[in-house]
């Protein structure tokens, strides 16, 4: 390669490099293999999760229903959807601190139902409080995905994919927000969700608002900052020379904002991948616990503008991505969210979920101890007038 080509032009804004557009289209793609390293903490981090998404789906349910208890066979319509491999009724069985389960008997015989326990009803309170208080701080979260997305715009079944680890509600945002959203049809008939207006003061992404403040958005957009990643390596990674000489020099290279118009790029280049990184980086920023299933992602690259084989740039770069394998799902998660297995900022939400996890943790456990008979654990309702209890 022409070594003038490779010629830096160092320029420093507010003691930042800018890197030349002639160097971004000369630094092309380095063919670097990482290995996969097991990481046991960040694979804890999605073991103390199971179930989690399965149970919190149910109860909102049932705290949905008129009565706040539903029947079996009303409960079991979505087992697919929600990921479990065994009978709905034998699934809440396992979590009798969440889920209190009663039969309404008649003449024809009985049928199991099911109601939230006064734990489970005390934080369900808790969380709704929060979502009617700070809710509008995930709104700003849906909008600034929306504009990381091509034309603010972005298919209803992409974003239900990624609500849970938004901590987004399961609402109509057209219909509560009609000035920030709009509900169109794009041409292949799907409905999507839209972003009316953009907002400049939203369109910051993390690793600036992390980076000195005299960097502004505005320099990053338009000069082509060279700011780094944070990166760290599970213990015992050993990283070859010629991997390091790569980190180095790619950290190196100008960041583009992930909400700035990608089309300028060559995607044959490193500095191409770096904006990718930077994509996914800002996207898990938006989760509430720094992580989401690989799968989640499949759905994005026209709409984020992405190319093909766009998820490698997760095994290319263990030191900012790790892909748990645990539970036979791929999850993606952003390895600066975590000390440990602990979050460095704490979501109150991920809290709330966190007490959902323990009180499920409880319940299996005594269950487990044969501390919960059936015999006495399910209460038999004899009513007059079963009908009541029908949603």
């Amino acid at each position: 390669m022409d070594s003038a080509m490779l010629q830096l032009k160092k320029k420093v804004v507010h003691g930042h490099k800018v890197i030349s557009s002639r160097y971004l289209q000369a630094a092309s793609l380095v063919n670097v293999r990482m290995k996969w390293v097991k990481d046991k903490e960040l694979d804890d981090v999605v073991a103390r999760e199971k179930d989690l998404k399965a149970v919190c789906h149910l109860k909102d349910r049932i705290c949905g229903s008129s009565k706040s208890c539903l029947p079996i066979w009303e409960l079991s319509r979505r087992r697919r959807q929600m990921g479990l491999d065994v009978r709905v009724s034998s699934f809440m069985r396992r979590y009798p601190t969440i889920f209190e389960e009663f039969t309404i008997g008649n003449a024809s015989g009985s049928v199991p139902w099911f109601r939230l326990t006064e734990e489970a009803v005390l934080l369900h309170q808790e969380e709704c409080r929060y979502l009617h208080e700070q809710g509008p701080q995930l709104v700003e979260s849906l909008c600034k995905l929306l504009m990381l997305s091509k034309g603010m715009t972005l298919p209803l079944q992409t974003i239900e994919q990624l609500r849970w680890d938004m901590g987004l509600e399961d609402k109509d945002y057209a219909h509560c927000y009609p000035h920030l959203f709009e509900r169109v049809c794009l041409e292949d008939g799907r409905e999507a969700l839209k972003l009316l207006c953009w907002d400049d003061h939203l369109a910051v992404p993390a690793l600036i608002k992390s980076s000195s403040s005299s960097l502004t958005g505005e320099i990053c957009s338009t000069a082509s900052a060279a700011l780094s990643f944070p990166v760290k390596f599970t213990r015992g990674f050993g990283l070859k020379k010629k991997c390091m000489s790569w980190l180095r020099e790619w950290q190196t290279l100008p960041y583009s904002s992930p909400y700035a118009d990608p089309s300028h790029l060559d995607r044959r280049t490193d500095v191409s991948e770096k904006r990718i990184v930077g994509v996914f980086h800002e996207l898990l920023h938006l989760t509430i616990q720094g992580k989401t299933e690989r799968r989640n992602l499949s759905n994005l690259r026209a709409p984020l503008q992405l190319p093909q084989k766009f998820t490698k740039v997760f095994g290319r770069h263990p030191g900012i991505f790790y892909i748990s394998r645990k539970g036979g799902i791929e999850t993606v998660i952003l390895r600066e969210a975590y000390d440990g297995f602990n979050l460095v900022h704490k979501h109150p939400l991920a809290e709330l979920r966190n007490k959902y996890a323990q009180l499920m943790r409880l319940g299996f456990l005594n269950r487990s101890r044969g501390l919960y008979k059936k015999d006495v654990e399910i209460k038999t309702e004899k009513l007059e007038s079963p009908q009541e209890y029908l949603v």
